[in-house]
């Protein structure tokens, strides 16, 4: 998502920053009304009488968003907050650190957030491409010969899109929000037109229409709910965002400004179906005079831009904290803003997306039957997020078991049944999240076993770290000025750099520092927290630097302030000493041979460990070890 500076959050007054949130959080639910009545008319048709059709529908939809979105993510969800960050990986660890030393509980909870955070990459692909689509698919209601450019144009739109994020979002981040505003005021003025001319309609607010509209022909209904959860994709940003605006401003924009828009246009296209069946083909469009109707192409293409960012810039902040947790390789971040700390560029997730995105453009050429691939990546996170909420609120929050059950077992009950419903939709388009849902955790769980792996190898081959420093101040090796910082993962052996180092070279530095770095399940570790500095002996230490899961790391930025705890740190004097290994397939193997080809390739492609940890490189010496796996 769009990313602000957090500290902008408090300082912002809650009208800024409600406006801020249109564009940032609801960019996406915001771009519903595109096609959710349109793919839930179309699903219902069978059932013969368009009318109950429409009640049934709008029904449907009115609850739908006002419990999972209204009810479980604005109220619920939000309460949820890890230092007041938000998002299926700080709820995670906000879960995990409650019973930090059950090892099965934990596992529970990570094995969750991998496929919520799995099955989020499958949004990530399909958010851009059926919002682009189906706002430029107007341009077949002013002229139906223009069918042959929507293709092309949405390519455009999206490519261009992708190729200006290095550039960073600060640009659409100021504009997401008026625009967002303008889009909203308009499609709610658009449904209150039509609703005045057909007032009957909201009635519809009624549940008993889609009670008996579901009841009356079960698998149409049950169909049909697969297209009605539409209406709520994107619901999972209000969560994910809560850190860069606050509860408060997120509620009041929802529930002021979006929530109202959203139901009076929805209730807006039902009511000219009423009146206009032959409207059921593009009710958002059609609610328009033809004179508007370029203007609202044009908005609507706008909006589905920030909903395409806001879903693009999630994806750069997801991989990072993923990357931080250590669920996935480093790779390359940069910082496109010198304020706002959250905006962050990430080439190879970014160059793979506008692939894949192409990709699943040309491969289903129009909204409608994307619509089959949508609903379950997103009912999967939503699964994801209500049992992990469970954890969170029986064990941080303390609530009774019947509470707690009462409570998340009501919205677990909705998310599967509607992700039963798009599951209908599998052969239809819904491989394909659970596709790149897959691959996402395979390549996940292959990376932890992988690291895990070569820890445990490090571990069984390491020396005591007391026996060497005792034999080191023994002996009379020779010591050089300055100080060795020795990088490693482990805090009981020595590293095999330093190893090899005195090996190869026979010389120690005068002052040698032994660093960590570890990342705590907590999105950010305050200063007076962030490094330990444990002296080993004269001329040893132990050094460990903690980062929360959405910083960045800077070592060198770190030690510089370690000298008020008697480190001896001269940054001109001080080298870094970090082991690069070079992985080899094992004569016997600790996992199947295909993924251990995958994690040597994943660990190939990962960036260098100085340009992670932003150390100079003419301060680093790498030192090589051939480790078999």
């Amino acid at each position: 998502m769009l990313k602000m500076n957090t500290s902008h959050v408090a300082r912002s007054s809650t009208p800024a920053l409600a406006l801020g949130a249109l564009g940032v959080v609801f960019g996406d639910i915001g771009t519903s009304p595109l096609y959710a009545i349109r793919e839930s008319l179309h699903a219902a048709a069978p059932a013969g009488d368009m009318t109950g059709a429409v009640y049934g529908v709008l029904s449907l939809v009115f609850w739908a968003v006002t419990i999972i979105v209204s009810i479980k993510y604005v109220l619920f969800i939000m309460s949820a907050e890890n230092k007041g960050e938000g998002g299926i990986l700080a709820l995670m660890a906000m879960g995990a650190q409650a019973k930090p030393h059950d090892a099965r509980r934990r596992n529970i909870i990570l094995g969750l957030a991998m496929v919520g955070a799995a099955l989020f990459y499958g949004d990530s692909i399909i958010t851009p491409a059926i919002s682009v689509l189906s706002a430029v698919e107007g341009l077949e209601v002013f002229a139906p010969s223009l069918d042959t450019v929507v293709v092309p144009a949405a390519l455009i739109i999206l490519v261009l899109l992708f190729a200006i994020q290095a550039r960073g979002t600060e640009t659409i981040g100021l504009l997401s929000g008026p625009v967002m505003a303008v889009y909203f005021l308009v499609i709610a003025i658009a449904g209150a037109v039509q609703i005045v001319q057909n007032p009957v309609v909201l009635l519809a607010a009624n549940p008993a229409y889609g009670l008996t509209f579901a009841l009356a022909s079960p698998h149409i209904g049950f169909l049909t709910l697969g297209s009605v959860f539409l209406a709520v994709t994107g619901a999972e940003a209000v969560y994910a965002d809560m850190g860069h605006f606050g509860r408060l401003p997120i509620r009041i924009a929802w529930f002021a400004f979006v929530f109202p828009a959203l139901i009076i246009n929805y209730f807006g296209q039902g009511a000219l179906v009423l009146g206009h069946p032959e409207a059921a083909e593009n009710p958002f469009y059609r609610m328009v005079p033809g004179a508007l109707l370029v203007p609202l192409i044009v908005l609507a293409t706008l909006a589905t831009v920030i909903a395409s960012q806001a879903v693009i810039s999630g994806a750069f902040s997801l991989t990072r904290q993923a990357i931080q947790l250590g669920l996935v390789p480093r790779m390359q971040v940069t910082h496109t803003s010198a304020s706002a700390r959250g905006q962050i560029y990430m080439p190879a997730v970014n160059w793979i997306l506008l692939v894949a995105v192409a990709l699943v453009v040309v491969g289903f050429r129009s909204s409608s039957a994307l619509a089959n691939a949508y609903g379950i990546a997103v009912t999967g996170t939503m699964v994801a997020t209500t049992m992990l909420s469970f954890f969170v609120t029986r064990d941080v929050w303390k609530w009774p078991m019947w509470q707690t059950l009462l409570v998340t077992g009501g919205f677990l009950i909705v998310d599967i049944t509607f992700l039963c419903a798009n599951l209908l939709k599998f052969a239809q388009g819904g491989w394909l999240p659970l596709t790149v849902g897959f691959a996402v955790a395979l390549l996940i769980m292959t990376w932890r076993q992988g690291r895990e792996i070569i820890l445990a190898i490090r571990r069984e081959s390491a020396m005591p770290l007391d026996a060497f420093i005792k034999n080191i101040s023994a002996s009379s090796v020779h010591r050089v000025k300055g100080t060795a910082v020795y990088m490693t993962a482990a805090t009981d052996g020595v590293p095999h750099a330093l190893l090899h180092n005195l090996k190869h070279n026979q010389v120690l530095h005068e002052h040698v520092v032994f660093l960590t770095v570890t990342v705590e399940e907590t999105p950010r570790v305050p200063d007076e927290e962030r490094i330990e500095v444990i002296p080993l002996s004269k001329r040893f230490w132990r050094v460990i630097l903690r980062y929360g899961f959405v910083e960045r790391v800077n070592v060198p930025e770190a030690l510089a302030n370690a000298g008020a705890q008697g480190l001896p740190m001269e940054p001109m004097l001080t080298s870094y000493f970090l082991g690069r290994e070079t992985l080899v397939p094992s004569v016997h193997p600790r996992m199947m041979i295909w993924r251990e080809n995958l994690f040597i390739m994943m660990m190939r492609l990962a960036q260098s460990a100085p340009d992670f940890f932003n150390i100079p490189a003419d301060r680093v010496i790498e030192v090589g070890t051939k480790v078999e796996i």
